[in-house]
């Protein structure tokens, strides 16, 4: 498989991997036991079995343990001090990580959506053109994750993400340029945010 630095098509894989689990009793998403592993691991190998050679993860919430637990050799690890702010923080943190490396476009995932896998994340990935593509996952025509976010949309996205939020605010205002992939027929989007989302678990 052709790689982000080479001939391939530059797209590099952004995992949000920075959570705390409020709702959760304080337990970081990224160690959630999934199949044996922590769940950053698993989220991680879907982003490289989809084509992402390149793979930046944000850590955050125990961000030690998780680099001591979790086996992410060959990402780049991302240390995002301000992960309490919400999401938007990480995204931030993530995109400027990426500024450089060559890539040309971030596929972004969340570490709590086990239930994405690889074959979502391919298609969305497959979406990608040139530096100005912008494309999301579907579900039943609902915009969801991953998204895909050319680098010429880096800078506008960084300014609107802020709290929670994420790129949801500039994509909002950019409705018209999605693509959108339908991924209902392969994917679960669900989110683990509370204890009772731990049933989704393995």
């Amino acid at each position: 498989m052709k790689d982000d630095q080479g001939n391939g098509t530059p797209v590099a894989g952004l995992l949000l991997a920075a959570g705390g689990g409020r709702r959760l009793g304080g337990r970081p998403k990224a160690l959630l036991a999934h199949r044996g592993r922590p769940l950053v691991e698993h989220a991680v190998a879907v982003l490289r079995t989809a084509g992402c050679a390149r793979v930046h993860v944000v850590l955050g919430a125990a961000a030690r343990t998780v680099r001591e637990r979790a086996d992410l050799s060959g990402c780049v690890l991302v240390d995002n001090p301000d992960w309490a702010a919400g999401m938007g923080s990480s995204l931030r943190a993530g995109l400027d990580s990426l500024a450089g490396t060559g890539a040309r476009a971030a596929l972004v995932s969340l570490v709590d959506q086990p239930g994405i896998g690889a074959e979502a994340v391919g298609r969305v990935r497959a979406a990608y053109r040139d530096e100005t593509s912008l494309a999301s996952a579907a579900y039943a025509g609902m915009r969801g994750h991953p998204v895909l976010l050319g680098s010429a949309h880096w800078p506008g996205v960084v300014a609107a993400a802020t709290g929670d939020r994420g790129a949801r605010a500039y994509l909002k205002a950019h409705e018209e340029a999605i693509t959108l992939v339908e991924c209902g027929d392969v994917a679960r989007p669900y989110d683990i945010d509370t204890e009772a989302d731990l049933i989704h678990l393995e």
